[in-house]
C-alpha cells in the first residue's frame, strides 16, 4: 500500500490554529495566521472595532507606527482602512516572518515589517517623516508603557498632532506627556484601552 502523499497545497499551510481577523476595509473578513509566541496577545475584535470607530476621521492617509506588532491587528488593520503607510515593529523572528507573508498574501505593499527591538529602535531617533498614528501595545508583563512614551517624545517619531493608542492593563500606570490630551477612555475586562491627541505646548 502506498504512502499517503501531501499536498503541496497542505504543505503550505501554518502550523497553527492561531487566526486573526480584519474587521473592516478593503480585506474585511480576511483570516491571517500569526505563531505562537510568548507574550503575544492580538487586540481583540471588540476593542478594535471601537478603537478604528474613533481613529475612522483620520485613518485615510495616516502614516501609522505599530510598535510590538505581534499578530499585526492594528498596522494591518490600519492598512486595510485606508492608512498610507504602516511600520510594523516586531522583535521576535517568527512572528515579523509571519508579519511579511501576511503583507504578501494581501498584496500590502505600503506596510513594512522591521524586526527589531522596539525600545532600540525608538532610541536610535527617527531621521524619516514623523508619523499620525501610533500604536503602544506591548506584552503587559513588561511594563514598558513609560519608557516608550518618553522616547518617542525624545526622538522624532510623533508627528505634531500625532494621535497615541495605548493598551495596558487595567491597573497599570504611566503618565503621558502635559501636551498629550486624553481622548478616549474605555475598559473591557482587565485591559484599558486609551487615545491620546497630542498638541503643541
Amino acid at each position: 500500500m502506498k504512502p499517503a502523499r501531501t499536498s503541496p497545497k497542505a504543505a503550505l499551510k501554518p502550523a497553527t490554529n492561531n487566526q486573526l481577523r480584519i474587521i473592516g476595509g478593503l480585506w474585511r473578513g480576511r483570516k491571517l495566521a500569526f505563531p505562537d509566541v510568548e507574550g503575544l496577545r492580538p487586540t481583540g475584535d471588540r476593542i478594535r472595532e471601537t478603537l478604528f470607530n474613533w481613529l475612522a476621521p483620520e485613518i485615510q492617509g495616516a502614516r501609522c507606527l505599530d510598535l510590538f506588532a505581534g499578530s499585526g491587528a492594528l498596522g494591518i488593520e490600519a492598512l486595510s482602512r485606508g492608512a498610507e503607510v504602516s511600520l510594523l515593529v516586531e522583535r521576535d523572528s517568527k512572528a515579523a516572518a509571519q508579519l511579511r507573508s501576511n503583507l504578501e498574501l494581501l498584496k500590502a505593499d505600503s506596510g513594512r515589517v522591521l524586526n527589531a527591538d522596539v525600545m532600540e529602535m525608538l532610541r536610535k531617533g527617527n531621521a524619516d517623516t514623523p508619523y499620525h498614528i501610533i500604536f503602544i501595545d506591548p506584552p503587559f508583563q513588561l511594563k514598558l508603557w513609560q519608557e516608550v512614551i518618553e522616547a518617542l517624545e525624545a526622538g522624532n517619531w510623533l508627528a505634531e498632532n500625532a494621535t497615541i493608542y495605548i493598551e495596558s492593563g487595567r491597573d497599570d500606570h504611566y503618565a503621558p506627556p502635559i501636551n498629550w490630551q486624553l481622548h478616549r477612555d474605555k475598559h473591557a475586562g482587565a485591559v484599558s484601552y486609551r487615545l491620546f491627541y497630542r498638541e503643541l505646548v
